[in-house]
This record gives structure tokens, C-alpha cells and sequence, in this order.
């Protein structure tokens, strides 16, 4: 046995001519929160449904509990919490029947947890969720998601579309239901400030290969944000081993890099590059550094 709560092990799968997944392999440890983060089609759905059984692991293998998910349905989901980005909730439900309904598949079930978010959320029981707002519906996704207190939480893009209140408030929930007991979350979302700010450990997917993976501290860490100025306007981006990205204003050209730093800096000296700032880069500016128009095809220093 494993104490993996989620063990994936050169994970592929083929939409037709489509690779949405590429050898993926990850593990996924108890107590903490993973950030999902690449952009749209990037395969971060694909891995989701893999973990919740809905699709088959036809190259590689899922172990979510040490447990097949498409072999043990019950066991494994009974342990997961979900909200889906589509919140696809049964629409001629009333809030107070969704809620029954879905505590009858869940033997630890906190009402009193309910409760609190129900009144937290202000929701009204006697509504249909046909007749919710997005926000709403987000918010009754969520708690049926978590008033049993899962070992897993899986979100998808759980903040889409939600106003600033909102999102807080559910961020709020995740993080509570998180912290409590060691529980874990998978947070898959484009909105990468709630990634950084919610997220321990960080999986990076483009173009379904896992191109990042580590704690939020340590790629935060192998990342820095250059500020350069040069004597005159450079018609192309230094080549450096080292630099990732390269966005030109003028004659200042801001860069993302990782590794030897200060390598970098002795290389852009030697071009006639004036280094006028270096903080360590966002979550954003690492994420559109290794996968956006802007990146650079060199060699990591």
C-alpha cells in the first residue's frame, strides 16, 4: 500500500488524433493543496475524470486510495468531493432536496457543516437550482461537494465566471475544508493569483505533458523576473542559456529566467545589458514564461 492519496504513473490518452494526455505521472500526498494549472486544452479535465473514474486509464495507470477508480467506484467516490466547472446540479431539485440527495451517498456527511455554509452562502433551501444565479450555484456545488468532509476535494475551475464576493467565500470553504484533518485538494483553475494564493504544490500541464511540478515556494524560488536596459533597441531577444521568456518595451526588455541567476546577469553584461530590477515572478509570469507566444526555445541554465 501506498500513502499516496493519488498515484498516476505515465498517464496517455488519445481523442482521435488529439494527445490530450502525454506520460503523465504525478503523486498527490494527504494535507495539502495542488494547484492544476495550463491553459485551455492543455488536458487538466482529461486527468480530472481519470481520477474520478469516469474515463479509463487505457496507457498507464490511476491509483486514487490505492484503489483503481473505474474498479471501485464506490469506494473511492464515497472518499472524493467534486465541483465541475459546468456545476451540472439536478435542475428541478430544490436546495434542501439536493442536499438529502446527496448526503444519502455519503455515510459522514456533517450536517451541522451544512448548515454553517448554508447560512454563510445565504442561500435560500425552498430555491430550484434552475433558479439560482452562477454564484449560487457554485455555492450549493460546493457544499454538497464537501459537507462530507472528503479526504480528496477535486475542483474545476470552481471560480469561473464568479464575482470577487464569491470567489472569496468559496475560497474560504476550500481552504477550511483543507485544513482540517489533513485533507487534500486538487485546484484546477486559469485563474493563477487563487493558485498562488491557495496552492502548496504546483502541477504545470501544456499540451498534456506535465512540464512543471513542485511546491509553490521551491518554482517561485528557480524563477526570476529581470528588468534589462540596453544602450540602443535590440531587434531580437538576447540568447542566453537560462532565459525562458523575452518582452520587449523599447530598449528594455523584461525577462524570465531560471537557474544560475546570476550567470544570466554576467551574460547580459557582456551584451551591454543593464540589469534595473530582479524580483522572483509570479505564478502568471512563470505559466505565460513556459507556455505562452512570448517563451524561448534555449537550453535551461
Amino acid at each position: 500500500m501506498t500513502d499516496d492519496v493519488v498515484e498516476v504513473h505515465e498517464l496517455s490518452r488519445r481523442f482521435g488524433k488529439t494527445l490530450a494526455l502525454d506520460g503523465v505521472s504525478l503523486q498527490v500526498q494527504p494535507g495539502l493543496v495542488y494547484g492544476l494549472v495550463g491553459a485551455n486544452g492543455a488536458g487538466k479535465t482529461t486527468l480530472m475524470k481519470h481520477l474520478l473514474g469516469l474515463l479509463r486509464a487505457k496507457q498507464g495507470s490511476v491509483r486514487v486510495f490505492g484503489l483503481d477508480p473505474v474498479v471501485h467506484p464506490v469506494e473511492v467516490l464515497q472518499r472524493i468531493g467534486y465541483l465541475s466547472e459546468e456545476r451540472d446540479l439536478p435542475e428541478w431539485m430544490r436546495i434542501h432536496e439536493l442536499m438529502r440527495y446527496t448526503r444519502a451517498y455519503h455515510p459522514q456527511w456533517d450536517p451541522d457543516y451544512a448548515r454553517e455554509l448554508l447560512d454563510t452562502f445565504r442561500l435560500d433551501e425552498s430555491k430550484k437550482v434552475k433558479e439560482l444565479s452562477k454564484g449560487m450555484r457554485a455555492q450549493a456545488g460546493l457544499i454538497a461537494a464537501v459537507a462530507h468532509r472528503p479526504e480528496l476535494l477535486l475542483l474545476d475551475e470552481p471560480s469561473t465566471g464568479l464575482d470577487a464576493v464569491v470567489r472569496r467565500d468559496i475560497l474560504n470553504a476550500i481552504i477550511r475544508t483543507v485544513a482540517d484533518d489533513g485533507r487534500t485538494a486538487i485546484f484546477s483553475s486559469h485563474l493563477l493569483d487563487e493558485v498562488e494564493l491557495m496552492s502548496d504544490y504546483v502541477f504545470m500541464i501544456d499540451a498534456g505533458k506535465l512540464i512543471i511540478q513542485g511546491s509553490l515556494d521551491d518554482i517561485k524560488q528557480q524563477h526570476q523576473l529581470l528588468t534589462v536596459r540596453f544602450s540602443s533597441v535590440r531587434e531580437e531577444p538576447p540568447s542566453i542559456d537560462g532565459v525562458l521568456s523575452a518582452e520587449q518595451r523599447g530598449n528594455v526588455w523584461r525577462l524570465v529566467c531560471n537557474g544560475a541567476t546570476e550567470q544570466v546577469q554576467q551574460a547580459l553584461r557582456e551584451i551591454g545589458g543593464h540589469v534595473t530590477d530582479s524580483r522572483g515572478a509570479s505564478l502568471q509570469e512563470i505559466f505565460v514564461a513556459r507556455v505562452g507566444r512570448d517563451r524561448l526555445a534555449v537550453s535551461e541554465g
